[in-house]
């Protein structure tokens, strides 16, 4: 390292959410020597470095999109690297990663889902409604798509489709509307362009109802990054990865991602014998057991000393059967 060159302060750039929690609900899957913990949404490692520190014989595999978040969890976890092995890859392909490490199941998952801290505060990948900067939005930048390209080639009807049902935006109409008759004066490159868009298609009783375009920005992203499609891929290859007795920790920070993986837990925690059967035969039997009662949230006084962890909904469950 450089002389000029300072290490990395990852605790002044991002705070694990729920991490004591985290590390309760997984750990009794995790204590025996080999075990594996998935953690399928890497970021900057925090979460990863503290199962590293609690579980000394644990082996972790890191999944993450993003390369400059893998390169800068490598620097973290550079102490732990016999015991790490870090994938660039969407989590909806954690079967295939498992695969080329010749892993099997695993005892141990974690998603941290959304977006990351590190990513917002990078000005330049146009994340945030609050800076001017290009439309860009790939949590992979590597990738091509961006948000500025749905912005230009989408439809009316299909800018009010995802602002809808991805932001769920009450104004999705209006703002479709002005976004394709203003682009035809020019293309909208900036996110600063979009706001100003934004702003000026927002009525005035709308105007204390939070910054307008958060909903829009949170669309664009999803579609980006195909976040929802990823998710709903990714939960059943998760749980099908985890051996009996593996446990499954969900973070999500919206409504739109608990609902996924409510849905998929309470499948697959439910039997599945036809009603008025006398008996439950043993392949009817539930795959899951619930570790928490619904969605817990961050306590008081987490939310209090980090606020990115007030919308934060925890799910865990256990894997009890495993179906062949």
């Amino acid at each position: 390292m450089p002389m000029d060159e300072q290490p990395t302060d990852f605790s002044e750039i991002h705070t694990s959410v729920m991490l004591e929690r985290t590390l309760e609900l997984l750990g009794p899957a995790l204590g025996a020597p080999g075990a594996v913990l998935v953690d399928c949404t890497l970021g900057l490692g925090g979460h990863a470095e503290a199962f590293l520190r609690a579980f000394p014989e644990l082996h972790l595999v890191g999944l993450d999109r993003d390369p400059n978040a893998l390169r800068l969890a490598g620097e973290r976890l550079a102490p732990f690297a016999d015991r790490i092995d870090l994938v660039h890859c969407v989590y909806d392909e954690i079967d295939e990663a498992l695969e080329s490490l010749g892993i099997d199941a695993v005892e141990g998952i974690l998603f941290d889902l959304g977006i990351s801290s590190m990513q917002v505060d990078q000005v330049e990948r146009g994340f945030s409604y609050s800076k001017d900067a290009p439309l860009d939005m790939r949590m992979d930048d590597t990738a091509e798509f961006t948000a500025a390209e749905i912005i230009a080639t989408y439809s009316e009807a299909d800018l009010r489709r995802i602002f809808r049902d991805y932001g769920e935006e009450k104004l999705a109409d209006r703002y479709a509307r002005h976004i394709v008759a203003e682009r035809a004066n020019g293309p909208i490159l900036r996110s600063g362009r979009l706001v100003e868009i934004i702003q000026a298609a927002t009525p005035a009783k709308f105007s204390h109802s939070g910054h307008p375009a958060k909903r829009v920005f949170q669309a664009l992203r999803i579609e980006v990054n195909a976040e929802l499609a990823v998710l709903e891929r990714a939960i059943p290859l998760a749980i099908d990865a985890l051996v009996v007795g593996g446990r499954i920790v969900v973070l999500a920070f919206q409504s739109l991602e608990d609902r996924i993986v409510k849905r998929e837990f309470q499948a697959r925690a439910s039997s599945t014998a036809p009603a008025g059967l006398p008996v439950e035969l043993p392949q009817h039997r539930p795959e899951l057991k619930l570790l928490v009662r619904g969605a817990e949230l961050a306590d008081d006084e987490e939310r209090a000393r980090n606020p990115r962890a007030i919308p934060v909904r925890l799910r865990a469950a256990e894997k009890i059967r495993r179906i062949a």
